[in-house]
């Protein structure tokens, strides 16, 4: 894609942060970071994570992708499986329940030049679950070899797994699965810390993840209410895991990949200020319209997301309630670059306003 660079002053505090990436591999996936962005339907679209991958994070994962519609040809699937050469390390995720239709559906996903494919195995939503796709498949634990086996031989790049921790509290199976994994060929697992009969309540497991961790034979990556910088760079250091995956605080906090790499008294003096918030906005805006033709999808993604950025912030309600009714772009571009455009006053203060530890989107997305 053709995007005009980020301004000098704010890819000079980029450039700041990223020194701090050490590069890792998982089995043969290479990655810049330890720190991924985790699929997420809807939203980890190739812009987005374009524009992660350009705020530190060390590898993407598509949304999830149904295996049917693929192999069906439909535009608006094939559509969501978009790579660029400019992306990080990238993997295309895909659902389904059918061996021989993920096994099509991975060929044809290969071919868009993904790292590796991954296998959704931990959506909780009821239209997934009930057809036995995402995480209906940890309860199906008979079958996995022959998916995973069958799957690694029909492509030529890497296989992983996306999982939870189990059904639920009587079937936390999220072990047996990995030893599964293991002996099928797959590269990687990645864990959310959460059963599926919890969906997005209650807290993530990290004790389950880190014991996890310790006994797979496959590397983890673990998933689960990683949205503050300062836990996340501590939690870094000390985890078994060796990645950690990154959902909602990336939607909350735009630079939260750049602001774990290091201790917070190492970067006292990178503060990412409302401009900088503003240039990132328009950055996405031009992602995004270099990938989807239809101005109202453009539209609601960058309400959606400008919605997730002001989360918290002053006059953020009455913000809102004038961004939902913008007719156009131009109106919505104006819109957003006042009320960021206020803050610029003080912007340690702005930042103060984030509270990247409060409740946010406890419906879904890790």
């Amino acid at each position: 894609m053709n995007i005009k660079p980020f301004s000098i002053e704010l890819q000079a505090k980029i450039h700041l942060l990223m020194k701090y990436r050490r590069p890792i591999k998982l089995g043969e996936v290479e990655m810049s970071s330890k720190l991924v962005l985790a699929p997420m339907a809807q939203i980890t679209h190739l812009p987005f994570r374009l524009l992660m991958g350009q705020l530190g994070a060390g590898m993407g994962i598509s949304e999830l992708v149904s295996a049917k519609g693929i192999n069906y040809k439909n535009d608006k699937t094939l559509h969501m499986l978009s790579t660029s050469k400019d992306e990080t390390t990238k993997g295309l995720q895909l659902f389904g329940e059918e061996i021989p239709a993920m096994i099509e559906a991975a060929t044809v996903a290969e071919s868009y030049a993904p790292e590796f494919i991954d296998i959704n195995m931990g959506c909780p939503v009821n239209k997934v679950t009930k057809k036995g796709g995402g995480s209906a498949l940890l309860k199906r634990t008979e079958g996995l070899s022959d998916l995973f086996s069958e799957m690694r031989k029909s492509i030529n790049i890497p296989l992983s797994i996306k999982i939870r921790t189990g059904w639920d509290e009587t079937c936390r199976n999220a072990l047996d699965i990995c030893q599964i994994a293991y002996d099928s060929g797959v590269e990687f697992v990645s864990v959310h810390g959460r059963t599926r009969s919890q969906l997005y309540k209650g807290l993530a497991d990290w004790d389950f993840l880190e014991n996890l961790a310790k006994d797979s034979a496959l590397p983890i990556l673990g998933n689960g209410d990683l949205v503050n910088p300062g836990m996340i760079y501590q939690k870094s250091l000390s985890t078994n895991c060796h990645a950690l995956m990154i959902g909602r605080g990336a939607l909350k906090n735009p630079f939260i990949f750049l602001e774990s790499l290091v201790h917070e008294s190492e970067r006292k003096e990178v503060i990412f200020t409302p401009r900088d918030f503003l240039e990132i906005y328009f950055h996405y805006y031009d992602y995004l319209a270099q990938h989807f033709d239809w101005e109202p999808k453009i539209m609601i993604t960058l309400k959606k997301q400008i919605m997730w950025w002001s989360y918290g912030l002053t006059n953020a309600s009455h913000f809102r309630e004038k961004v939902f009714p913008c007719k156009n772009l131009e109106e919505l571009h104006d819109l957003v670059g006042n009320y960021f455009e206020s803050f610029s006053s003080d912007p340690y203060l702005f930042r103060q306003k984030l509270h990247f530890d409060q409740s946010f989107m406890t419906a879904g997305h890790g």
